[in-house]
Parts: C-alpha cells; structure tokens; sequence
C-alpha cells in the first residue's frame, strides 16, 4: 500500500505534503499503476506519463469548483486515484467498479464522460461561457489534449471561437509524439520540429533576461519595442507561432515530468487572461523502461505476470485466441494482395485494427489520417471516385463522428466505400464510450448503403471479398471477441440473402451478425429438451432477406430475431418494417437486443449474460415466447370450437 498515497481523500490533502514527499507520490502512484497491470489489461502508459501533470494541475487549482477536463480520457488513472478513489481503484474496469474513463457518477472531478477525441476543447469553452453568462468568472478552465488528439477538426473549430470570444480558456497540450500509435501528418511534423529544437530550454530564459532589460520610453518606443519583442520571438521561439498566429498565447515547451517547474508555471498562468496554450513534453511509459520504449505495446498491454526491480516489467501474459479482428486484417490483407485497386484507411488505429503487417506490405496503399475520422471517410469518397477500391476500418464507435461524410460524401454519390466496423457491439471493459451497439440505425437509413455483418469467422473474408464487387457502399461489422465457428455446409454470400442453417416449427431464431454462434448453442439445447427450434443467419440488415425471414414468420410459431445492438431502430426493427409492408402480423416477431440506455463497463460475458444475449439467456427467450404462443394457439382453437 502507498504510504503517502493512502492517506489522499482529495486533492487539498496534497497541498500539506512537502516536495519531497511530492515526489515519493508520483512514484506511489506508479507503483500502483504496475500494481493494476498485474491484475487486469487497463491504460497503461498514457497514465503513467501524466502523473506530473496531474499533480500540478490539481496542486494550482480547485478542480472543485475550477473546470477540468482530459481529452480522450484513458489518462484518468492518476485523477481518480487523488480524488477519493483510490481503495477503490482495485476494482478499475470491473462490473460495478470503477470505470476505465471520466466518469461524472463517481467523482465531482470528473465533468464529462470523455471517451473519444477531441473535443474537450470545445467542452470547456461551452463551461466558461456559462460560468461567465452565469456571475461565476472566477472559475478557471482548463483542458489537457493530447498531440495525436490536436489534429482533430472539431479542436480547430473551438481554438477558432475561444479566440474570437477572447476568452479566458488554458488548453495545455500533452505532447507525447502519440496517440495510441505515433502520430502522423503535417501538425507531427511541426511538433517533431519542436522536440528537435537543441536549444529552446535555454532560449526561454535568455530572450525573458534580453527583454526585460530593455526600457520602456515613450509611446512610440514602446510600440517599437513590442515589435522588437514579436520579431525575437519569431526568431527564437518559432516553434510557437502557429498557435499565436491562431490568436493564442503560447507558453513552452515545458518539461512535464518536472514537477516544481510545472508548478510555477502553471501558477503563473492561472490568473493570466485571454486564450492561453501551455505545450507540455511528457513521455507515455513514464517510470516504465519498456512502457517508454514501446508505448503502442504498452497502451492497454496484457497482464503483467513478473516483474523486475524499480517496476521493470519483464514478462506480459501471452496473448489469446484469434479474435475477429485478426480475421478482418488478413482478409484485408489478402484483398490488396489480389487487387491493387485496393487501399486501407485508419484514423490513428493502426495497432486496434492489427494493420500492421497492411502497412509494412503496402506502405503506398495504407492511409493513417490521424483522429481524424470525418476526412478519413471524405478522402475515402474521393478515392472511390477517381476509381480506387477503398476500404475504411474504423470502430464503430468512432465512425460515428464521420456520419454526415457517410451521408454526403459517400451514400449520396453511391461511391464504393467499403467500412469494415470493428467493435461493433459490447466492447467490454471500455463501458459506454466505446460500446459499439449504434452502428446498425444508423448505416442502414442510408439510400445506397449495404449492410452486412458475419455470422461466424467463415464469412469475415467472404463478406469483404463480396463488398469489393460491389459498385456501391458498403457496411461489415463485427465485434471485440474471439472467432467462433458453426460446422455447416458452405453457402456463397450473395446481396440480400440469409442463410437457413437450422429449420423448426416452434419457432425460429434470427440471427443478426456473430451472436450466431451462440444462437445455434441454444438451439442445440433447445431441441434437446425436445422443441424443434430453427435458426437463420441473416447476413444482411439491407437489403433484408424479406422472402426467407418472412417465409419463416409464416411457417413457425414466432420469430425470435437477435442482434448485439440497440433495439432501436436496430436489425429488430427492420424486420417489423418488412412484416408491416407485407400485412403480416408483427406481434409474431419478437426482438432480442440491447435496451434503449446506455450500457455500463464489465467483462463482454457478463454484458451478454445480463441482457439476455447468452446462450441460456437465448433459452429463455425461447422457451418464454413458445409458452405464449402455445397457450394463444390454445385459446384461439378453443373460441372456435
């Protein structure tokens, strides 16, 4: 247990401790981060290189009153342990514990619940403007955004208005040559060029000594001097230029890992008006040799099962079985080796989307855009039309911040885009922010759009292979779990149609994506017990397969349609659409998906469990449903007797 770190409630308890002590907790509370590594996969080196940072922001200010927020909040780690949770932390990324990201139910420090990029600029400006509209200016606000975060469109367009407001806004950027993979693009450049400037620590305090020795007489002179001032600043302190230019006043770099410097700095800007970036060095794996020597591996790396003296981490847990996500890369793989028409397109996910033997193979044809989601699917638009075969991976999750560049740019020119959805449905640990359980409304309302998901690891390079003829867009999602595969004869994949794996009277599950699996397990069981349960593999959300599902609701009992997304408007949905259109009788179709709120963190089995989209959950839908329709049959023969 920390010695200092235990005895932290809040942040007020740091302003006793002495710099001494300071500096034990920053290591406390790495300590404790290696501690949690070695219990459960969590955010690892984002954490560990903000320790600094975030003492000194909460030793300067009042977090409890001020505003704060963390973009892309993964680095929350260290906040949660100095504000009042830290007996909690153990339970970090669990079922019912503390969850992996900002989240404003456990703690009064935690604004928003940040979870994708970007934004925290434009959140904190909208905090001052209240603040300001509502007599409380006394507020500060501050926002910390990461370098790979900065190139998102969204941060430019605040950095644009707080300017024009003039408002009294700190965004301090964590420069860490990273987001989750190295960053790239022209803004890198220009930060790179920053970290390579040799002489920019000494060059602060000599150009502070040469322009205050310089007096201020008369007006004129004055004006004179404030050009002179401008022009070595110019000179000297390039790297800053852009963002003065932008119409902030720019401070650094600074080393983020130099605790009582940052906190002078940070002290003197406090009270400093206007639009203020503070650009702040930090190296992700801080106090971690192999984190800070390969922070990609050490993002959300396995467990950690041995460790070494002053936290050397010697040995990770291997990894497990192959996951859908392997099986999408080598198909993808496979497609630009066959056809060199066929491009990648990534928003800074090269390591989630496991690309990386893509970009070794065809460094030409793989794009990176960065956090950057709506030019990924804009520029994908414009490579379709010059006759490119692009395909766009992309969670999700994430996808949805390019939805009008789907709409515009993609579905309404009926370009060939094929979008391969990782983490489509409940990605576990990560809880709400990540829970990619939206996709399926809001792909199929679009004219144009196909819409596909695979039943089982058969059908993932069948299924792109086929989105790559198509000569407009497409859609393929697939979720966060390991490959399973239901032992059947092989059916070609072709537009619109389901697949009958398993016919029954007594009802019939229709199954929406890689839930099938588990479908088929409970159809096994069901029959068992001695109910003759069908199974049909949909395939398609659009076009619907109206002629075999409906066909189905004819001739069984009910239909039991499943899908790991949302209800609303989801697969579900769709399939009542098409019984409405055919005057059929709807109440016999009965939908098995996620509930209209947001789901919380845990384990993905113990998601499904909850909400009734494990195999015994199957089951009991099942057997649920065929009790009611058996008695309705009943009642109904009955009445007309």
């Amino acid at each position: 247990m920390g010695l200092l770190l235990s005895q932290i409630e809040s942040p007020a308890d740091l302003k006793r401790l002495s710099d001494e002590q300071l500096n034990q907790l920053t290591q406390e509370i790495r300590d404790e981060l290696v501690r949690i590594m070695s219990i459960r996969p969590a955010h690892f080196a984002s954490n560990l290189g903000v320790v600094e940072l975030c003492l000194a922001l909460h030793l300067t200010f009042d977090f409890s009153r001020d505003r704060l927020i963390w973009d892309t909040g993964h680095q929350i780690y260290p906040q949660k342990l100095i504000t009042g949770r830290y007996r909690q932390f153990s339970s970090i990324r669990t079922k019912g514990g503390l969850m992996g990201y900002p989240n404003p139910n456990e703690s009064i420090y935690d604004l928003f619940m940040t979870g994708h990029a970007g934004s925290s600029v434009s959140t904190v400006s909208g905090l001052k403007a209240a603040d300001d509209l509502m007599g409380q200016s006394e507020r500060k606000a501050v926002a910390v955004i990461g370098d790979g975060a900065f190139v998102s469109g969204v941060v430019y367009e605040a950095i644009n208005n707080i300017s024009g407001m003039d408002q009294n806004v700190l965004v301090i950027l964590n420069d860490n040559k990273m987001s989750i993979c190295p960053r790239t693009g022209g803004l890198a450049r220009y930060l790179d060029k920053t970290r390579m400037t040799e002489f920019y620590q000494g060059s602060k305090k000599t150009i502070s000594k040469v322009l205050h020795t310089i007096p201020y007489i008369g007006e004129k002179a004055q004006h004179a001097l404030e050009h002179l001032r401008d022009g070595m600043k110019g000179a000297i302190l390039r790297e800053g230029m852009l963002f003065e230019e932008m119409g902030f006043r720019y401070f650094g770099p600074v080393d983020g890992h130099d605790l009582n410097n940052l906190r002078t700095i940070l002290a003197d800007l406090k009270n400093q008006k206007g639009p203020l970036l503070l650009h702040v060095f930090t190296n992700k794996g801080e106090g971690v040799p192999e984190a800070s020597a390969d922070p990609v591996k050490f993002h959300t790396p396995p467990v950690i099962t041995k460790l070494g003296p002053e936290r050397t981490v010697l040995e990770l847990k291997a990894g497990g079985a192959r996951a859908y996500t392997d099986s999408m890369s080598d198909a993808i793989h496979q497609a630009m080796v066959a056809d060199e028409k066929v491009a990648i397109l990534t928003a800074a996910m090269c390591q989630g989307n496991k690309l990386e033997k893509v970009r070794e193979s065809f460094p030409t044809r793989f794009f990176d855009v960065g956090i950057c989601e709506s030019h990924a699917v804009a520029f994908a638009g414009g490579m379709a039309k010059a006759g490119m075969k692009p395909i766009v991976d992309i969670y999700s999750t994430f996808l949805q911040r390019a939805f009008d560049q789907i709409f515009q740019e993609v579905a309404l020119q009926n370009l060939p885009v094929v979008f391969t959805m990782d983490r489509a449905g409940l990605t576990g640990p990560d809880g709400p922010t990540h829970h990619g359980v939206f996709d399926i409304p809001y792909m199929r309302l679009f004219p144009n759009m196909i819409c596909m998901a695979p039943g089982d690891e058969t059908e993932v390079e069948p299924m792109l292979q086929f989105a790559l003829q198509q000569k407009s867009p497409t859609s393929i999602r697939y979720p966060k779990t390991n490959l399973e595969k239901v032992e059947r004869p092989k059916a070609p994949i072709r537009l619109g149609k389901a697949e009958t794996v398993l016919e029954g009277v007594d009802g019939t599950f229709v199954a929406f994506g890689a839930i099938m699996p588990s479908c088929y397990q409970a159809v096994l069981k069901l029959r068992a017990e001695g109910m003759q349960i069908g199974l049909i593999n949909a395939r398609f959300v659009k076009p619907l397969d109206s002629e075999t599902i409906l066909g189905a609701l004819k001739h069984t009992k009910f239909i039991l349609t499943v899908e790991e997304g949302t209800l609303e408007g989801g697969f579900g949905s769709a399939v009542l659409e098409a019984a409405n259109r055919a005057n059929l009788d709807s109440r016999k179709i009965i939908r098995v998906g996620l509930p209209d709120r947001f789901i919380d963190h845990a384990e993905r089995h113990e998601l499904l469990a909850e909400l009734g989209l494990d195999v015994e959950g199957l089951c009991k839908s099942m057997r649920k449903a065929n009790e009611q329709f058996t008695e309705s049959h009943t009642e109904l023969t009955e009445s007309l007797r």
